[in-house]
């Protein structure tokens, strides 16, 4: 067996158990799900986050699926990450009782690729668990969960970790600018960090309608995927393989219509470990491209407040933009399955840069 097919095994086997697994795991989850009644028992109430008007519109209300939200399950995200646990674990042990040159080389959980990404996703994804349960459970002034400032500290605290992983543990002081090479910013790299990891989680507000983040989210690790594969990081790839793995297995049940939501359990924890890959795999600056739909998402509710602020008019008809589209009479699948495509297309764009640059 070649190098190469070794490590090609070493990357798409993972990403196949993943799968299975997340499938295997799914119907005693879902059947708990439903047993506990784990979705919200009233509706949302308006965060700052976009703006209230289009929250409150009519237009948001005909394409807002209040029943949905009201009877369908909101932790499926637990699937993925949990997926991804039971996976690595399979490989780890599998190289310890049965050790031999195969299966430690198949073994991709190593610490200076996978580690930091790995306690990430979990530890963001536990945060957006919590979050999850406070809105299922509501009262106590928490029947949106936990307030987006508090989540929007959280993500600071993982991005300030991260940055002082590769600034200290790492000695990374400088980002690769495609076409151009190695730039250092020496420690300015530590806002660049933070900053970068925020912009990403703030395109989490693309999980609106039933597949669309999941597809998008796809996209984005198998582009880095392919980046890390390239970059000899196979570990990274792997790791990043089974995260798609695990996020298929979930759309296999999220298709619409959805038997249960992504939630913050998913897209917190997907978000952040998707910036740390970016800078794992050395190309943070095609971070707008390969997740270009979680960019301009959050762009347009940026957008959307601002203008309403400033110049007492909307932009969109409602934001996020998925949901401006819905306004203008496209079905909500039309919409889900465009993303999709953009997101392949801008993630193949992301993979021609990273090799010819």
């Amino acid at each position: 067996m070649t190098p190469l097919t070794l490590s090609v095994i070493k990357v798409f086997a993972p990403a196949v158990v993943s799968f299975f697994v997340g499938l295997a795991i799914t119907p005693a989850l879902s059947k708990l799900f439903f047993k506990h009644r784990l979705w919200k028992q009233s509706s949302r109430t308006i965060e700052s986050t976009t703006a209230a008007e289009d929250q409150m519109s009519e237009e948001f209300k005909k394409i807002h699926n209040e029943k949905g939200e009201l009877s369908t399950p909101r932790i499926g995200g637990i699937i993925i990450w949990l997926s991804v646990v039971i996976t690595i674990m399979i490989g780890y042990l599998n190289s310890f009782f049965f050790d031999n040159d195969i299966t430690t080389k198949l073994d991709f959980l190593s610490k200076n690729q996978t580690l930091l990404p790995l306690f990430a996703l979990l530890f963001a994804s536990l945060i957006g668990l919590v979050d999850d349960l406070l809105q299922i459970k509501g009262g106590h002034g928490f029947s949106d969960g936990i307030s987006r400032k508090y989540r929007i500290l959280v993500v600071l605290c993982i991005a300030i970790v991260g940055a002082w992983w590769f600034s200290v543990k790492l000695g990374v002081s400088s980002i690769y600018v495609p076409f151009i090479g190695d730039w250092n910013i020496g420690l300015w790299f530590i806002p660049f960090f933070i900053i970068t990891m925020l912009g990403v989680f703030s395109g989490s507000v693309i999980d609106g309608i039933d597949g669309l983040a999941g597809g998008v989210m796809i996209s984005a690790f198998g582009s880095y995927m392919v980046i890390a594969f390239f970059n000899q990081q196979i570990d990274l790839a792997a790791f990043s393989a089974v995260i798609v793995g695990g996020i298929l297995a979930f759309l296999w049940f999220n298709i619409p219509p959805a038997r249960f939501y992504m939630g913050e359990t998913g897209m917190l924890g997907l978000t952040v470990t998707l910036a740390l890959i970016a800078f794992l795999a050395e190309q943070p600056l095609l971070l707008p491209i390969i997740a270009f739909p979680l960019f301009v998402t959050s762009l347009s509710s940026s957008i959307q407040m601002f203008s309403k602020k400033y110049f007492k008019k909307k932009v969109f008809r409602v934001a996020p933009l998925h949901h401006h589209f819905e306004a203008l009479g496209w079905p909500s699948y039309k919409v889900t399955m465009r993303f999709w495509i953009v997101s392949i297309i801008f993630g193949f764009i992301g993979i021609l840069i990273a090799l010819i640059g």
